[in-house]
């Protein structure tokens, strides 16, 4: 089962991934697992310090506005290996962009849009990117570069 959404009555964008790893459902959180770049990114692109406790991640979310879910409710899956997944089912990702000004949706990932595609953007009149994902398994995308592609999202926080 995925984690209730991150976010505010003033949230601005919408990261959304795919489905919590073994690792983050370890933790009880998302991109738990201790080389996912994920909070190191967001922190960097922020100017703040990596958070390390689960409400210290909440909080450098919502203090700039951005709301964090995944795509999927539930689904059968391998490992943390997305193209695993059988069995998706989404979460209703409609009801919570009618709750605050998201302006912008962001796909952490190849999957993640694939399955946004899929499930929620024919109920969701928002544009949407995919970014690459912060995933380990995606070696070929350093931190820096990481940091260009993903720094879009600063031009939706002001």
């Amino acid at each position: 089962m995925s984690f209730d959404p991150v976010f505010t009555p003033t949230s601005k964008i919408l990261i959304l991934g795919t489905y919590p790893s073994p690792a983050s459902r370890e933790v009880q959180f998302y991109y738990g697992h201790r080389f996912n770049r994920f909070w190191p990114l967001m922190a960097s692109l922020l100017d703040e310090q990596v958070p390390q406790s689960v409400d210290e991640k909440k909080r450098m979310l919502t203090r700039h506005d951005i709301a964090l879910w995944d795509v999927l409710h539930s689904c059968d899956v391998v490992g943390a290996a997305d193209s695993s997944i059988t069995n998706p089912v989404p979460n209703p990702v409609e009801e919570l962009v009618k709750q605050c000004p998201i302006r912008q949706v962001f796909l952490n990932g190849a999957k993640a849009m694939q399955l946004y595609q899929k499930f929620c953007k024919v109920k969701i009149d928002l544009p949407c990117l995919k970014l690459p994902s912060t995933s380990p398994a995606n070696a070929q995308f350093s931190m820096q570069r990481l940091q260009k592609e993903w720094s879009c999202i600063r031009n939706f926080l002001d």
